[in-house]
């Protein structure tokens, strides 16, 4: 390695500073970034600190750390970088995400960190030069994987919009009983939709089409939790199986792995077994409202009702009215320690369901959306692997940024 790089405390190359309150009713709305322990939780109108500015956790979430490029208001339960010391930003939020948080812990029930033990901790400091061609490696991957997240969110947009277009708001209906060619249709999917309305339980609805519980609709089951004292439901286990908790992070609703595995024994152990690919999951409990497809066959615990898609109803359709409906799924929900929503009362909800020909048109309309989703999920998560890997390397000196960069491409 060589010379020009010392090992110096982290208070010489940046200067952390406690973040300012910010109570609900002081917020104003406006574009400037609210940043918590967890990242941007909000927005309000006023500019707490310049940007480009690194954030990282003080108290309840910490060893996140987050590059905010515009200006944003830090909150308390934050630390900021007050000062870089000439020091190349995006690189200093790569050298946070080294530094070992839970050593300056004060473990307590609701976990702390101590900014000036922070500051004694030893770390490598390169060249400033050496700083931007590092960040410039890491950057160019985690900038790729920002650019898929908002793919992603566009897309999954255009899905929502083109079901609230024609199960909700019911476009194509209303053009033809004005005599207007359905917009964006062709004549023989403008064919699939009737020309009027007529009178059902929950309104007005498209003449043909029923009205039916959701849970003579689609199959609606739940799952379980094999015992954690018995090793051979668990070790070894290569079987998914998911509970809320793995969706807490999930930035769009396809679920491609889980924290744990189970065994053949396992899966024997839950009445619903392994669920095939395509299961959609509904989280019932802790909290209510998580939402993804599987894209892996999958197990599930108690805190979740899965939703078998079929001919009738595919699994793209019930993603759309389980999102557009969530306000009334919530409001089914009982309970005083936490809210659940059961199996017994979520399945009397009531669907509008169009003809069969028509949810397939829906299906394969945006099938082609979700399935770019999908494969922009995995190419980032390849994405995240390899700058996870590169990180402790680059920042070592173990491995030189060209190099490195010579890699990536």
């Amino acid at each position: 390695m060589a010379g020009e790089w010392e090992e110096v405390p982290l208070g010489e190359v940046i200067t952390l500073q406690r973040g300012f309150d910010l109570p609900s009713q002081d917020r104003k709305p406006g574009k400037v970034p609210i940043v918590s322990s967890s990242g941007v939780s909000d927005y309000h109108s006023e500019v707490g600190v310049k940007g480009p500015g690194v954030v990282t956790g003080r108290y309840g979430t910490i060893g996140h750390v987050f590059l905010i490029k515009e200006d944003y208001w830090p909150l308390n339960t934050t630390l900021w970088v007050k000062d870089f010391h000439g020091n190349d930003p995006q690189f200093a939020s790569y050298l946070l995400r080294t530094v070992d948080f839970r050593s300056c812990s004060d473990k307590s029930s609701v976990p702390g960190v101590n900014r000036n033990d922070l500051h004694q901790i030893p770390v490598l400091r390169p060249p400033v030069a050496e700083q931007k061609a590092i960040a410039a490696v890491l950057g160019a991957l985690d900038d790729k994987i920002e650019l898929n997240r908002r793919m992603n969110a566009t897309l999954e947009a255009m899905a929502r919009a083109l079901f609230q277009s024609w199960f909700v708001d019911f476009d194509p209906v209303r053009a033809k009983l004005d005599g207007r060619q359905p917009a964006g249709l062709n004549e023989s999917a403008a064919a699939l939709f009737p020309a009027a309305f007529e009178d059902s339980e929950v309104g007005h609805i498209p003449r043909g089409w029923t009205v039916e519980p959701v849970g003579q609709v689609v199959d609606c089951v739940g799952g379980g939790t094999p015992t954690t004292a018995e090793p051979k439901y668990w070790e070894g286990g290569t079987h998914h199986w998911t509970t809320p908790k793995d969706f807490s992070s999930l930035q769009a609703p396809f679920l491609l792995d889980t924290d744990r595995k189970l065994t053949a024994a396992g899966i024997a152990k839950i009445s619903s077994g392994l669920l095939p690919a395509g299961t959609l999951l509904l989280s019932s409990r802790a909290p209510v409202g998580y939402l993804a497809i599987a894209a892996t066959p999958v197990a599930i615990n108690q805190g979740f009702i899965a939703l078998k898609p079929n001919e009738r109803a595919s699994n793209f359709f019930m993603l759309s009215w389980c999102q557009t409906n969530m306000a009334e799924i919530e409001s089914r929900a009982t309970g005083t320690t936490f809210a659940e929503i059961s199996k017994h009362n979520f399945r009397p909800i009531p669907v509008v369901l169009p003809p069969e020909r028509l949810m397939a048109a829906f299906s394969a309309k945006v099938a082609p959306l979700y399935a770019q989703i999908t494969a922009n999920l995995r190419q980032s998560r390849t994405l995240a692997t390899l700058r996870d890997t590169l990180l402790p390397k680059l920042l070592s000196g173990q491995l030189r940024a060209k190099g490195a960069s010579t890699r990536v491409v």
